[in-house]
């Protein structure tokens, strides 16, 4: 018997190696019943019934998906998320994949909850619902109460599911070499260590101890957001595949009848969705990689929920920062800088020869920031890159599959909940509102990419990124400004010292013009009180040793006398 907690792929080869004929069987099983899927929606075609058949066939692939078991379940819960690549028909069934899957055996379930926890059902908690309250792809979660009164769902894990991961995966990982060269996107012998990956994230899911530190982890990065509540996690009376966590009252995002009579603004949600999605990927570098509906929960009071940390993944802080550096290109449209961050991110080789790529990227992504989120989407861009991708050396690397899979969800969320909402409303004032606060000195050399170009100062982007800043009603433009002047003070902020003065004074002249358009910008938010706080709170973080490049020494001022 199989016997492994982590993925391994050179173990799962030799066991299943020996055993063609379990391989055999489900291959058979696999092709099978896609196959007579595909068939049958071909067969509607060729008669002409494709629209009287249409609620039949997404009903019968959701059957296919159910009866395939949690790997596929998997694949048609990413696809839910897509209402611009799905059908609405197909959509309301693969909907049904998140948390409406048929349960195993409340018996069963009691069962493991004993053998895992030592302790009967009735003797850890107060009350447990006799039925589950949602079955999913990798478990099924009851609602119980403890003898200390808190009220908490309890994950109760599918049984056998070792063995039926294992071998999908090395199905899947075979199929992917023999297929993998005629398959698009020149994903090519990279398909493998993208299943690679998606397997270690699998088999992390159904460790949900695992799951419970990825829960403290998240929580404790959005400790200081009142708009995002993470689950609290009872330790004593969890383990590897039972769960007790604290129960959420709320209801799923793509409800929207519920969100309609909670009278909560849909826009607001996308904004909390899609600002604690860009803090994951480019802040803390720990972000959650299936934040499908299910996972997802609106509250009455207008909070988000996440509710299941089984699949996450971590940045490095250089990848994090090159993301930072993609993104900041994109709004500058600096598509020579762009191609080379695609080569450090690994999407192309770094012998690559960039310059023919150049004027393809700027064709495919040129007009995505003035889009909307349905003409601004993955499957739009990939479309696209599919064309750059037979003529230049691009490929996936593994590492991307979690973070795609991460963005295309969010993507689907936004579409499913407003179709006209503009993605870039969202993410240009968080990267605006970073780049000007200057956290930290890599963000600080950021804001220079994107206020210098050729050596001169862009009066026009630093206008739009507090135009844009502004739009987000979390911000407050003193304490930026009053890191802005601490900065200017610091011997860091020499060099932007000595490129403002030349900025104010360029072509011989006081650019008061643009001087003017940025006062009338922040003019609003300034008071003299406030101005004169900030200014004292940078001279007072600055050093005694930083205020004598500016201050000339008083010895030097008597001895002019």
């Amino acid at each position: 018997m199989l016997d492994i907690q982590r993925y391994d792929a050179q173990k799962i080869g030799r066991y299943y190696g020996r055993r063609p004929w379990v391989v055999l069987w489900r291959s058979l099983q696999v092709v099978w019943l896609l196959g007579t899927f595909a068939l049958a929606c071909r067969w509607d075609v060729w008669r002409g019934k494709e629209a009287q058949h249409r609620a039949q066939r997404a009903a019968q692939l959701r059957n296919v998906l159910t009866q395939l078991g949690p790997t596929f379940i998997k694949v048609g819960q990413a696809l839910s998320t897509r209402p611009d690549l799905i059908r609405p028909d197909f959509l309301i069934e693969l909907i049904k994949l998140q948390d409406q899957l048929p349960p195993f055996p409340t018996a069963t379930a009691y069962a493991i909850i004993e053998a895992e926890l030592g302790l009967t059902p009735e003797e850890i908690y107060t009350f447990i619902s006799p039925q589950p309250v949602a079955a999913a792809s990798l478990g099924q979660v009851y609602r119980a109460r403890l003898y200390s009164g808190e009220e908490v769902a309890v994950k109760v894990q599918r049984p056998n599911l070792l063995p039926t991961l294992s071998c999908d995966l090395f199905v899947m990982r075979l199929a992917a070499r023999w297929l993998g060269q005629f398959l698009p996107l020149n994903l090519g012998h990279d398909l493998t260590l993208i299943i690679d990956e998606f397997g270690i994230k699998l088999f992390e899911e159904i460790d949900y101890l695992n799951e419970g530190r990825n829960a403290e982890a998240f929580a404790a990065n959005f400790q200081d957001d009142p708009t995002v509540v993470v689950p609290r996690i009872y330790w004593a009376q969890s383990s590897r595949h039972v769960l007790t966590l604290e129960w959420i009252n709320g209801f799923k995002l793509t409800d929207t009848e519920q969100v309609r009579q909670a009278e909560l603004s849909t826009d607001g949600l996308i904004e909390i969705g899609v600002t604690t999605g860009l803090r994951q990927l480019l802040e803390f570098g720990f972000f959650h990689a299936d934040p499908h509906p299910g996972n997802l929960f609106a509250l009455a009071d207008g909070r988000m929920a996440y509710i299941d940390f089984g699949m996450m993944d971590q940045l490095s802080q250089d990848l994090k920062e090159t993301l930072v550096d993609a993104v900041v290109h994109l709004i500058n449209q600096d598509y020579v800088r762009l191609a080379e961050d695609f080569v450090h991110l690994g999407f192309l080789t770094p012998d690559t020869d960039i310059s023919p790529i150049i004027p393809a990227l700027e064709s495919v992504l040129g007009n995505a920031l003035g889009a909307k989120v349905r003409d601004f989407n993955f499957k739009t861009i990939t479309d696209e890159f599919s064309e750059l991708m037979y003529q230049y050396p691009f490929r996936v690397p593994a590492k991307f599959a979690l973070i795609i899979r991460s963005l295309v969800t969010q993507e689907g969320l936004a579409l499913s909940l407003n179709p006209d909402f503009r993605i870039v409303d969202i993410a240009y004032p968080y990267v605006a509102r970073r780049l000007l606060m200057g956290e930290t000195p890599s963000l600080r050399k950021r804001l220079l990419d994107v206020l210098f170009k050729d050596g001169k100062f862009q009066w026009e982007r630093l206008e739009n990124m507090l135009m844009f800043a502004r739009s987000d009603d979390s911000f407050d433009l003193l304490p930026t400004a009053g890191l802005g002047l601490s900065y200017l003070l610091s011997e860091e902020g020499q060099y932007l010292r000595q490129q403002l003065l030349l900025a104010l004074t360029e072509d011989n002249r006081l650019r008061t013009a643009e001087v003017q358009k940025l006062w009338n910008l922040v003019k609003d938010d300034i008071t003299p009180s406030r101005v004169l706080g900030a200014a004292w709170e940078a001279l007072v973080s600055s050093s005694l040793e930083q205020a004598k490049t500016w201050v000339p020494p008083m010895t030097a001022l008597t001895a002019n006398r």
